[in-house]
């Protein structure tokens, strides 16, 4: 085996987190960092162009392509799974929606012993990552890396429905990310100028340049290197060659919330009755790696719509489509610059909840499931996901080859409690749909039809019509309780110079889109580190 190097830190998974991290450990030029991607480089056409990821997701350029195991509630149906295997990593195939989530979430994360982590400790980390383009108004913060902008077209179905909502009690509101969501708005979006702006844009591109920073891509890291229970550095294939690379002083694991967990137990650091069972080695027994994983299961309510235009009709058309290719390239507007969802709303599905606990994503659009063809009818798909799922799954490697996928379990809608609150969403959605500011165009509804009214008719629907909106998270979660695998300054428990830095720490899951957080955690990692640096005896 070929020793690459040695290096201060070793960086595992170039995606949000990763780029974050290789920008600050490598500021200082004393500091050597290595930073190894599996995926390619993020120079493929679509990537850039915002609606791309029509084109990025299950194309295995970009994407893992992996499968979630057939769940007995969603109509015993699997799911693709996608995963950014490119530079950059989910930040550029994912939806570009921004979320930090709401304050209740956080001190959640802080309630359970993680200190450092409440609403209040995470809020001035956001704002001074953002870059909004009206500068620091609105909430947000201006100068950082993370540039935020308004959506660059605008439907009169999604400005109807914001009013059918305001009906039924949600208020429109300017913006999201006040710490409490509640409300009705259209999305602000990762983009520059009508363009994604993914972690590599924000935090790898800039620094390139640097001498003390190696990125190596195509690079498939197969394990960690232990001796005993500490780090060495890591073990991976690249070019067909095997190859090692030393961290002097940590190993991190950045490789999201399925390749973390996954390469912790490839590394005999897991479950012990699981690596026994598959002859890994056990080095360090920790029952939580690759447990409580859980996501946000969207619920997509269609609507047949009259008298107003959707994307059904202008994409089934080739003039459309050419107007769309035309003012995107000349103005960088109009519909090539939509992110999968245009607007959102929050809201409590019933009044016990403490927060708003279901969001909807709306488009003004609709299909049969991601990557078919657009509805030839004019429609409005008003998706519906809790916020706070109590359904937990795994991710367990199936074997010692760390070429196998693993298997991922969500185990969606398993409990009571996530079938109650799809069912409520889904009325809760029926009332916005017949309220008078959307009359006017007919609403009909197409799926899961008006035929489907029980409690037990509709569970059975949102399990037909179910599908995810791409947020796993929790599989090395952050705390002090016996399934916890990493404590708040991320490091594994009893394993040295090893930390996990990615959407995989979350204990529970935010309120919205998670690539947000995942810079903020990548943000409080790398402190962390440098606290832990600053500490040490010289």
């Amino acid at each position: 085996m070929q020793q690459l190097g040695s290096f201060d830190y070793v960086i595992v998974g170039a995606g949000s987190a990763g780029c974050l991290l290789a920008n600050r450990l490598s500021r200082d030029a004393n500091t050597r960092v290595l930073l190894i991607e599996a995926g390619g480089r993020d120079n493929y056409f679509w990537i850039p162009i915002p609606v791309g990821y029509l084109y990025t997701i299950a194309n295995p350029r970009t994407d893992w392509c992996y499968k979630t195991e057939p769940d007995e509630h969603l109509a015993g149906r699997s799911i693709h799974y996608a995963r950014g295997r490119v530079l950059g990593g989910c930040s550029s195939i994912n939806a570009m929606i921004y979320m930090r989530g709401q304050k209740e979430d956080w001190d959640h994360w802080a309630a359970l012993g993680n200190r450092g982590w409440a609403w209040d400790d995470v809020l001035p980390i956001f704002k001074s990552l953002e870059d909004y383009e009206r500068g620091a108004t609105d909430g947000y913060g201006a100068g950082g890396e993370v540039r935020i902008e308004d959506p660059r077209v605008r439907w009169e179905i999604i400005d109807a429905f914001r009013e059918a909502a305001a009906e039924c009690g949600i208020p429109p509101v300017k913006v999201f990310n006040s710490g409490d969501n509640f409300g009705c708005a259209y999305f602000q979006m990762n983009q520059k100028r009508g363009r994604r702006w993914s972690a590599t844009n924000a935090f790898l591109r800039p620094v390139l340049h640097r001498k003390n920073l190696t990125v190596l891509i195509d690079a498939h890291v197969r394990k960690l290197r232990m001796n005993g229970r500490t780090a060495q550095g890591v073990e991976f294939l690249h070019r067909g060659e095997a190859q090692f690379a030393e961290a002097r002083r940590e190993t991190i694991l950045a490789a999201g919330a399925i390749g973390s967990p996954q390469l912790l137990q490839l590394s005999g650091i897991g479950p012990a009755a699981l690596l026994q069972r598959l002859q890994i080695p056990v080095v360090h027994s920790l029952p939580g790696v690759g447990e409580n994983l859980h996501d946000h299961l969207q619920v997509r309510l269609q609507y047949k719509v009259k008298n107003v235009k959707t994307l059904n009709g202008v994409a089934n058309s080739l003039f459309g489509k050419a107007a769309m290719a035309a003012e995107y390239f000349l103005f960088r507007t109009g519909p090539l610059t939509m992110p999968p969802s245009q607007a959102g709303a929050f809201a409590k599905s019933d009044p016990a909840q403490p927060t708003p606990n279901i969001e909807w994503h709306v488009q003004p659009l609709s299909l049969d499931k991601f990557g078919d063809p657009l509805h030839s009818f004019p429609a409005i798909t008003p998706s519906v996901c809790n916020l706070r799922p109590s359904s937990r799954g795994w991710v367990r490697i199936k074997s010692a080859d760390a070429a196998a996928y693993p298997e991922i379990r969500l185990n969606y809608l398993s409990t009571h409690e996530d079938r109650k609150v799809a069912v409520d969403a889904m009325r809760f959605t029926r009332r916005i749909m017949a309220a008078k500011a959307l009359a006017r165009y007919e609403p009909e509804e197409y799926r899961p039809g008006v035929s489907n009214d029980t409690d037990a008719e509709l569970a059975k629907a949102a399990g037909e019509l179910g599908t995810t909106i791409f947020h796993p998270v929790g599989t090395c979660k952050m705390g002090r309780d016996p399934m916890a695998v990493v404590d708040d300054g991320l490091r594994v428990h009893g394993v040295g110079r090893l930390r996990v830095i990615d959407a995989s720490i979350f204990p529970r899951i935010t309120s919205g889109n998670t690539n947000a957080p995942t810079y903020v955690i990548a943000e409080m990692g790398v402190r962390a580190i440098l606290k832990t640096l600053q500490s040490a005896p010289n």
